[in-house]
């Protein structure tokens, strides 16, 4: 329990005396994630996590990365105001895989994306040269 996030108080109940011991932790404001059809739905990380490990399949990544990845991208959405659209957290999540696994980006992408034809990979393949060329984030594209 002693993992930085909780409080330990002592206590006494102010008419008998009895002392007792309270955990109090942080509670976080909750992020709104706007889906592309108007709807709106709490944040859940465990989305992200499930998407990584079916574009990772048979990759050489630890679960403990997807772990790490839903933890940066989450924390960012708290830091972009608690309200974010789903292109938003598709793109975050994008620019982190691409940095770690360019074949598990391109398949993260493919369902993302909603790709439909060649040309919409040879396009994601275009963009991550790019990026690996110019040694940062390529341009996101739609």
């Amino acid at each position: 329990m002693d993992d930085g996030s909780t409080i330990r108080r002592r206590r006494a109940c102010a008419e008998c005396a009895f002392r007792f011991t309270t955990f109090e932790r942080v509670e976080l404001a909750p992020i709104t994630v706007s889906k592309r059809g108007g709807r709106r739905e709490p944040f859940d990380r465990q989305k992200i996590v499930h998407g990584l490990v079916a574009a990772s399949k048979g990759r050489p990544i630890e679960s403990e990365t997807f772990e790490a990845l839903a933890d940066e991208v989450e924390e960012r959405a708290r830091f972009e105001g608690g309200d974010v659209t789903s292109e938003w957290v598709g793109r975050a999540v994008l620019d982190r895989l691409r940095l770690i696994d360019q074949v598990a980006c391109l398949r993260f992408a493919s369902v993302y994306k909603d790709f439909t034809e060649i040309a919409d990979f040879e396009r994601e393949v275009h963009l991550i040269k790019l990026e690996k060329t110019a040694g940062g984030p390529a341009p996101a594209s739609t």
